[in-house]
């Protein structure tokens, strides 16, 4: 089993993510001990942001770590347990809504693949990026 970067960049799916994370030296920390939770956006997600929005997020580490942050909980949370929760506070600071009545959505994003272990938490996919208020 791998951390949740090794993971990431094994999976071939999060490309922009892990260049994200890279830039906003996250990678230290994500590698760390946790537990972790990671909502994670894959590439298509990452595809469906405006044009520009990537660009401009990379260039501006402070918002790239507050937006990268959001998608990160402090804990390690598996599907069922998310199943059971409303809310959740994210390393960012402000909480993410938890949505079960069709599937489930993080603050609107829908996940699409739940519970992939890592040594320091736990990965599930999100088809869009959230955004912080």
């Amino acid at each position: 089993m791998k951390n949740i970067v090794e993971t990431a960049i094994e999976a071939g799916t999060f490309k922009t993510l892990v260049e994200a994370v890279k830039t906003a030296d996250l990678v230290k920390t994500l590698s760390g001990k946790g537990p972790f939770t990671v909502f994670a956006p894959n590439d298509a997600a990452f595809a469906k942001l405006p044009s520009g929005t990537i660009e401009r997020l990379l260039k501006n580490k402070e918002k790239l770590t507050s937006v990268l942050t959001y998608h990160v909980v402090p804990r390690k949370v598996m599907a069922t347990d998310v199943m059971k929760l409303r809310r959740a506070k994210t390393v960012q600071g402000q909480e993410i809504s938890i949505d079960t009545t069709e599937g489930v959505k993080i603050s609107g994003a829908k996940v699409i693949k739940t519970d992939i272990e890592c040594t320091n938490g736990v990965i599930h996919v999100i088809d869009r990026v959230i955004m912080p208020k």
